[in-house]
């Protein structure tokens, strides 16, 4: 289900209206999950380069995300019921977050789990600029594996991305992307090009540009940090 976010970079919490159907009562735990979820993510408004190299105005310090363990838990418990029907042998988290709610999916779902890590590309200006790859000891152990990649949240997908590109050069069969939450539309663009399946607990609407295209760059203004 799709979540509005405000100007202010809060998300939009629903509210129950008289004369709901079954359906909204149906849909009424989803709902409250993914409020519990909104409540752990600090967003801000600004004018930000993210590491994709694209630039856009919401931040969201993921940092906080796991400052509450017992609410990410149930979060990642969720999301791996959803992810179940893959039949996933291993989880792959791309650092630092993201493994983190990776090897949380991968206890519930009682499969392998490994990690990748960002290394800066010499191409820094271009989008894309950082790779992701699994340490020397897990390379060898992925290989032929049913693997899905499994992030906190996803926006550009640069993270998402380079995991699937190096899981796929070590012999993996990557088969599903999975996050708390997906901003946007270029994750789904990107599993649908690459065959795979994509589960969240909640999604929502964001917009990025490159550089070269920037609203935010044409009306001068700085970069946030």
């Amino acid at each position: 289900m799709v979540r509005a976010l405000d100007r202010s970079g809060a998300f939009s919490r629903r509210q129950a209206l008289p004369g709901q159907n079954r359906a909204w009562l149906r849909r009424r735990e989803d709902w409250l999950m993914e409020d519990e979820l909104f409540d752990l993510l600090a967003a801000r408004r600004g004018h930000f380069r993210l590491e994709s190299g694209h630039h856009g105005d919401l931040w969201l310090d993921l940092e906080l995300l796991c400052f509450h363990p017992a609410k990410v838990k149930r979060l990642a418990h969720e999301l791996a019921e959803r992810m179940a029907k893959f039949r996933i042998e291993m989880v792959c988290g791309p650092l630092v977050e993201g493994a983190l709610v990776g090897l949380l999916v991968a206890a519930e779902l009682g499969v392998e789990f490994s990690y990748s890590e960002p290394h800066s590309s010499a191409n820094s200006s271009g989008l894309y600029p950082v790779r992701y790859r699994l340490p020397v000891p897990l390379r060898s152990k992925v290989g032929g594996k049913r693997v899905a990649i499994v992030n906190d949240v996803i926006n550009a997908g640069s993270a998402v991305r380079g995991t699937v590109l190096d899981l796929t050069s070590c012999g993996a069969n990557p088969v599903a992307i999975g996050a708390l939450l997906i901003l946007g539309d270029s994750i789904r663009s990107f599993a649908a090009a690459n065959n795979l399946n994509v589960e969240s607990i909640a999604a929502a609407p964001n917009v990025l540009w490159e550089p070269a295209v920037c609203p935010l760059c044409a009306a001068n203004r700085p970069l946030d940090n």
